[in-house]
């Protein structure tokens, strides 16, 4: 192809919030596919609060990237051309490819997304990564049982939402933190948690979780971190898990806070707090996708996506995760099927 396209690079690493002097959109020539590969026009772009950490040049979890280096995400696209990559021009797949209007990738980094199954958009969401790591942290690390109480911070993003939801499926209590009451009429009436705090609205995290949650919290699943998951630490159970999956407080600090502040209730408690990736369970991908699959196509699992239009807007988007503009898993519509 001769015609160019817009890519995001990284302009400059940020100390503290990004801002979109952060970002830098260039037109560039579209790419070729090399052999084995296929050449892919985005659809629908992911935006994710562990992107922040790849900004960033102190050690993570995720390679960081370096500042000139095209932003990278998981992308739901359309087959342009394939050069022996095993797929036909139309094929829809999902891959973790450039923030750009066109991208290549290998065969084997990409993944035939079924458009009869579910709309293409919840690859990136409740079938995707989040859908996933909602699945594995739920049900291997913080492990709730029928009769248990079952927190879970974030609760109104992309993981959070599925977490809760599976929590329940498993029969047990679920409290929700989410940052606004539009929020926690979400969590309650459309997801049918038992409990949502407000935390913008709440002073008093402990008092809240002891309305909330008056039998006390045996399992944790932890997006957030910060001084609420300090309230919910003091009010663990014996035998509690905690399983933790994000920080997102703490991603924008330019000085950590002191901590962790609350292992005495570990002690006390027996408790158990246990980090995870959800690459850690690749393995069994296609066999937690599927069941996902089937809570979703029963109505057991419900999900919300919030969509921004617009490659030129994926800064807004990705900045909005940090004030919790969205609901639901975030999203960037580059272009229609």
């Amino acid at each position: 192809m001769s015609q160019t396209h817009r890519v995001y690079r990284l302009a400059k690493r940020p100390e503290g919030t990004p801002g979109r002097d952060t970002f830098d959109l260039s037109e560039e020539p579209v790419p070729e596919p090399g052999p084995g590969e296929a050449l892919v026009r985005t659809l629908y772009l992911s935006v994710d609060p562990y992107m922040r950490g790849r900004m960033s040049a102190a050690e993570s979890y995720a390679e960081p990237w370096d500042v000139g280096d095209p932003l990278r995400g998981a992308v739901v696209g359309e087959v342009v051309e394939s050069n022996g990559a095993g797929f036909e021009a139309g094929d829809v797949v999902t891959g973790d490819l450039q923030w750009a209007e066109y991208a290549t990738a290998p065969g084997p980094a990409l993944t035939r997304v079924d458009p009869d199954r579910a709309p293409i958009s919840t690859a990136l969401g409740v079938l995707g990564m989040p859908g996933l790591t909602a699945y594995f942290g739920t049900r291997e690390v913080a492990r709730p049982s029928a009769g248990e109480t079952f927190v879970v911070t974030g609760a109104a993003g992309a993981v959070g939402s599925v977490a809760g939801q599976i929590a329940k499926l498993r029969g047990a209590r679920v409290v929700g933190f989410a940052g606004s009451d539009e929020k926690v009429a979400f969590l309650e009436d459309d997801l049918g948690f038992d409990a949502g705090i407000n935390y913008k609205a709440t002073d008093d995290y402990r008092a809240a979780l002891d309305e909330a949650a008056p039998n006390g919290v045996d399992a944790y699943f932890d997006n957030v971190g910060g001084e609420i998951t300090d309230a919910v630490f003091t009010r663990l159970n014996t035998d509690a898990r905690v399983a933790v999956c994000g920080q997102i407080s703490q991603y924008n600090a330019e000085e950590m806070p002191v901590g962790p502040r609350k292992l005495s209730q570990v002690i006390q408690t027996r408790a158990t707090v246990e980090g995870f990736l959800v690459s850690d369970f690749e393995p069994r991908f296609e066999q937690a996708a599927t069941r996902l699959g089937q809570w979703v196509s029963a109505g057991d699992i419900a999900y919300r996506e919030t969509v921004t239009e617009g490659l030129e807007n994926a800064p807004d988007a990705f900045l909005g995760l940090f004030e919790g503009d969205n609901i639901g898993k975030q999203l960037v519509k580059v272009a229609d099927r």
